[in-house]
């Protein structure tokens, strides 16, 4: 097998010389300009070595990718009692579904998708300030990532809260059934806040780290959450395309319609991956690719 950084340097050429490279967030207004021609991709280790090839180092909107991380804190906060409001298996449906949330009474299928993820931004909401919880969230990224040259792009949460009616509905409904401690305008605006927060692809391989599951490396959640967190990844982490990202690749990954793909190759390595046109699904098109051919050339899966 080539050393990883030659691998990595392949993979980029392949991804650059061919086709269609998707289509970016466009309802998103500060996104809809970005070029889709673009690949980056980077991997830590689990000694913090780090290998990239693209543009690694090009800040981008990580968009739902920020979900785990806020889902790592309402654990932290409140355990297992956060699955009262929250489910735990795939959706089936797009990422922003109303029909499934009215189906079923309010209680939003996972806390990766819209509706789920608002009920675990409120979660962590819940007695603090818009203000402490985004600085809290921030702080735990950073963290992570061990670089406090992580910020929210404000431009981008002004962005989305304009045009963010399907998620302000999805936040009144779930108001109206019982399921939101925040009014719906705080609980938003601080889930549009985090999910504009920006990193590039090797400051998001960095802040993976903690969800390797490795003694070499700082804990910030116990073990046992690390592996709950993975298994969300695996099963939930690419909306409707979960189970087919999970055939092509096999690993926990979390997708972000901001073009970001963070996965996990437990006990191993953080892989981010970064290209903005998207799929059908809201996920990343040349990143699903890099993704499948990364894992069959190294043979990481967890199966």
């Amino acid at each position: 097998m080539p050393p990883l950084p030659d691998i990595l340097t392949q993979l980029n050429d392949d991804m650059r010389s061919g086709g269609d490279w998707g289509d970016v967030a466009s309802y998103i207004p500060e996104l809809a300009h970005i070029d889709p021609a673009q690949f980056a991709i980077a991997v830590t280790m689990a000694d913090g070595e780090t290998f990239t090839a693209g543009d690694a180092d090009t800040p981008f909107s990580v968009q739902s990718i920020t979900k785990v991380f806020t889902l790592a804190i309402a654990l932290g906060r409140s355990g297992d009692q956060l699955w009262r409001r929250v489910g735990r298996e795939p959706s089936g449906r797009a990422f922003n579904s109303i029909v499934q949330l009215e189906q079923e009474e309010g209680r939003p299928r996972n806390p990766f998708i819209n509706a789920g993820a608002i009920v675990t931004t409120d979660e962590i909401l819940t007695g603090r300030a818009p203000r402490e919880t985004l600085a809290e969230i921030l702080q735990f990224i950073r963290a992570a990532a061990g670089d406090d040259d992580i910020h929210i792009n404000h431009a981008v949460a002004a962005s989305e809260k304009s045009h963010g009616h399907r998620n302000f509905a999805l936040a009144h409904f779930l108001a109206s059934c019982g399921n939101l401690n925040n009014a719906p305008e705080k609980t938003l605006g601080t889930y549009f806040h985090h999910c504009a927060i920006e990193m590039s692809a090797r400051q998001l391989a960095m802040s993976g780290r903690f969800l390797i599951d490795t003694p070499k490396l700082p804990r910030l959640i116990l073990p046992q959450r690390i592996r709950r967190l993975n298994a969300l990844m695996l099963t939930c982490g690419h909306y409707d395309g979960s189970g087919d990202f999970a055939y092509r690749v096999g690993l926990p990954a979390k997708s972000g319609v901001g073009g970001g793909i963070l996965a996990i190759v437990p006990g191993i390595a953080s892989v981010a991956v970064w290209s903005p046109g998207l799929n059908r699904y809201g996920n990343s098109r040349k990143g699903t690719e890099a993704m499948a051919q990364l894992a069959r050339t190294m043979n990481w899966s967890v199966f």
